[in-house]
């Protein structure tokens, strides 16, 4: 659990961008769950491809710049897992080769790594439009509902962003540098562990205080964004990292973090999550092991 952003634990709730200076070292993330999750991608890209591949057109540059760099990535950090070679990656404990010239660059690289992949790009108006991805492992969203929409059209849905956000955002997109990568990090709780979740019928209506810890999973999103040095994209990745909260509950203080930033959430925010339901039987399962905690600790 050490390599899952906690960010709640630092401050008080509050509708941010959150963004923070990325180290070009720690992009990308491998896991021990690298094989379980890659594995997952694939069937997902054989089985179910319509829902988590899409590339317009005019993205295919774009998406041939995120495979030579995820190639160039893998290659240098990840060398226990993968080789260079002529044509471009080697998988060791497989042999396959991830081919730099392949026909869909953005399944191609999707499907040796643990992120999601998003390929945005400015569009006449100034604006920035999702125009390709890899979405394996959406939570609540359908990537062909999305595709070829605005940043701000996209997040349309989320309490308070075109108020808040939308501006900051927008001037983020058209000033982001290619030396100056970022990532952020968003959390929720669901009602499952299964990464691929695209619809939004799995919010839980009740909540046994009793069974609240195995009952839901933290979900937490790592994020990152850069912009490409040829095409001038802008590429979007995520990390999904869920766990037991029973487990999480386990570390010293996060409960009572948690807890905060529950009482701390907005109530249109609480509803879009999914946890105006379930928050005060939470908040009580949650103010319990808090307690416990304080008192073994003393």
């Amino acid at each position: 659990m050490s390599t899952i952003p906690l960010q709640f634990l630092e401050g008080p709730w509050k509708l941010s961008m959150g963004l923070r200076a990325l180290d070009a070292r720690h992009w990308l993330v491998l896991d021990d769950r690298w094989e379980e999750e890659v594995g997952e991608r694939r069937r997902l890209s054989a089985e179910r491809r319509a829902l988590v591949y899409e590339m317009l057109p005019e993205a295919e540059p774009a998406c041939r710049e995120v495979l030579g760099l995820v190639v160039d990535w893998l290659a240098f950090h990840a060398g226990a897992r993968f080789e260079r070679v002529s044509e471009g990656l080697r998988v060791r404990s497989t042999g396959e080769i991830v081919r730099l010239d392949a026909p869909d660059p953005l399944l191609s690289c999707g499907c040796v790594i643990q992120e999601d992949l998003l390929v945005l790009a400015e569009s006449p108006d100034g604006s920035y439009q999702l125009r390709a991805g890899h979405l394996c492992f959406p939570l609540h969203w359908r990537l062909a509902d999305k595709i070829g929409r605005s940043v701000g059209d996209i997040h349309g849905p989320v309490p308070g962003f075109a108020d808040r956000l939308g501006s900051p955002v927008d001037r983020f997109f058209r000033t982001l540098e290619v030396d100056r990568p970022v990532w952020r990090a968003n959390w929720t709780l669901t009602s499952t562990p299964e990464l691929c979740r695209p619809d939004r019928s799995d919010h839980l209506r009740e909540l046994d205080v009793d069974r609240a810890g195995r009952s839901l999973w933290l979900r937490v999103e790592r994020q990152t964004l850069r912009r490409l040095p040829e095409t001038r994209a802008i590429l979007f990745t995520v990390k999904t990292h869920v766990v037991l909260l029973e487990e999480v509950a386990r570390s010293p203080g996060i409960a009572a973090a948690l807890a905060a930033r529950l009482r701390e959430m907005p109530d249109p925010v609480a509803s879009y999550k999914g946890l105006s339901a379930i928050r005060e039987p939470l908040l009580r399962w949650l103010d319990g092991r808090a307690i416990g905690a304080q008192e073994l600790a003393t």
